[in-house]
């Protein structure tokens, strides 16, 4: 028979035009959404949350025909696009063009006289970029005949006995993070829902964001003035990120870290090596201290920091304004309805990730699934993006290859930026793997020396015998982007010698990669 499931417009035109009969294979989800009711406020998904999980997932369910629905309850992008990612990255870059230009100009032939940062024109770009790719995702949503629903979502039921879920959807309040809704302007249901709602920063339980002089990500982005002093709870991506900016247009920075290193997901010599070059820029460093007290008045911040390792040694720092980058948990509050058993474990959505070899995102609540910061590490908004579009395909009944979590690539997008993918040497060390490294010093590499930019190093972790990529760590220029040639080794299993025998652009940054797998078999030509 004609393809049953009759928006699928893709599969009718190419069975009609061949004229076949036969059932689309393409796509055929179990039931063909039989819960369908002929109702315009009826779809066949409805994702809440429209940031790189949840627009990238609607988009790819409306590219197979699915009848797709996004709430979103403040601007389309969600944290990412609006206050991470992106606009993080346009303030990144004038730190960057400040420390070449003023800090460093003199090396260039450049001479300045009283030159000046405008820190509210600096905001103002990061806010104008954001506004722009929030613009651009409401194009793609209309572009894919995705149906906008502005408003706070809560999930009243799942899809059970025959009947499709079921959402409320009120007037969202004024908190962007930990907002609910008001009085119900609409209730609409779906064959499926995606949760894909993200996640907050947390807050330290005795000294809760106030917006001034305890802040978040979220209001550093747009603080009212430059702070003379600024105290950073965290030394992760988001706090060294921070902490880079403001220390290079000119605030003094000091980071408090309670591990024994700074950026500790990282290999220990990425983490040693940044730590070197962010105290030759002038930003100071607790690590291995503990913050036990913050003290607000009008002038700004007390913070009582203490030793881990000894009670007895404490010491308080002062600070205009005290940054926390502890980390994120999910955001749902107001999400979850009374009597739907959606499990929830160390705040986040439990899902069958966490336990199945190919997961669906499903839920513990039947037609309900949930992608992305939501449901846990590694919040990364292109894991977030890589998750959606798997758990759609799935959902559709395709075969997909879907995320590898053995291979995603984390950067920080400081100068020197660092990004890593894979197994650091500490963790094939315990894992008990025979390995082999290569490291190639930015300070031999003819592209690095001619930009000034010769801190850091490429580094590869290689199996023994036959040199398979297990991971990779990168701090210097173009980290992040040098990062993906990884990426993709480890995803088809290339070895070192596949990258040796590949012929790398001379002169490039991408040449550091060159030496250090040549570095895993002592071959290395310029160092």
């Amino acid at each position: 028979m004609l393809c049953p499931w009759i928006p699928h417009r893709q599969c009718r035109l190419r069975h009609q035009a061949r004229g076949l009969t036969v059932q689309c294979s393409t796509f055929n989800p179990p039931g063909a959404w039989s819960t369908r009711v002929p109702d315009s406020k009826h779809y066949d998904l409805v994702v809440i949350g429209s940031g790189p999980g949840g627009y990238v997932g609607a988009i790819r369910a409306a590219q197979m025909g699915m009848k797709t629905a996004v709430i979103e309850r403040n601007r389309l992008g969600g944290v990412c696009l609006n206050w991470g990612c992106i606009p993080s990255k346009a303030l990144l870059h004038n730190a960057e063009l400040w420390s070449e230009a003023v800090t460093h100009g003199d090396q260039w032939g450049f001479s300045f006289e009283k030159a000046t940062l405008d820190f509210q024109k600096a905001i103002g770009r990061s806010r104008g970029v954001a506004d722009k790719l929030n613009t651009g995702v409401g194009f793609l949503l209309k572009k894919n005949k995705i149906d906008h629903i502005e408003g706070h979502a809560t999930i009243t039921s799942g899809a059970e006995g025959g009947t499709p879920c079921s959402i409320d959807v009120s007037s969202a309040d004024e908190n962007y993070y930990h907002g609910t809704g008001g009085e119900v302007r609409e209730t609409i249901t779906a064959d499926k829902i995606i949760i894909a709602t993200g996640a907050a920063p947390k807050e330290l339980p005795f000294a809760p964001f106030n917006g001034t002089t305890i802040v978040g990500s979220h209001d550093a982005m747009v603080l009212p003035k430059q702070p003379e002093n600024l105290v950073v709870i965290g030394s992760g991506a988001i706090g060294m990120e921070f902490a880079y900016f403001y220390n290079a247009i000119g605030t003094k920075v000091t980071v408090v870290e309670m591990l024994d290193r700074i950026l500790p997901v990282e290999d220990e010599d990425v983490s040693k090596a940044a730590l070197k070059a962010f105290k030759k820029q002038g930003i100071t460093f607790h690590v291995g201290s503990m913050t036990t007290a913050i003290e607000t008045d009008g002038q700004g911040a007390t913070v009582t920091i203490q030793d881990a390792q000894d009670e007895s040694k404490t010491q308080q720092l002062r600070a205009d304004v005290v940054l926390v980058g502890i980390g994120v948990a999910g955001r749902f509050e107001g999400l979850i309805g009374d009597g739907l058993d959606l499990q929830v474990e160390r705040g986040h959505i439990q899902t069958d990730a966490q336990s199945a070899d190919e997961p669906t995102y499903a839920t513990s609540v039947p037609g309900i699934y949930a992608i992305g910061d939501v449901i846990g590490p590694p919040w990364l908004a292109h894991v977030a993006s890589e998750e959606a579009v798997t758990c759609v395909e799935r959902m559709a009944g395709h075969h997909t290859l879907g995320v590898d979590y053995n291979s995603i690539p984390g950067c920080t997008y400081t100068n020197p930026q660092v990004a890593s993918i894979g197994m650091t040497e500490r963790a094939a060390r315990d894992a008990g793997v025979e390995y082999t490294v290569g490291t190639f010093p930015l300070s031999a590499l003819g592209k690095a020396i001619a930009v000034g930019q010769t801190e850091g190093f490429v580094k590869i972790i290689a199996s023994k015998p036959y040199g398979e990529i297990l991971g990779a760590h990168i701090i210097g220029k173009d980290a992040s982007e040098l990062i993906h040639e990884f990426c993709l080794a480890i995803r088809l299993e290339a070895t070192a010698e596949d990258i040796i025998s590949t012929m790398h652009a001379h002169p490039t940054m991408a040449e550091s990669i060159h030496e250090a797998a040549l570095g895993t078999e002592s071959r290395a030509i310029n160092f």
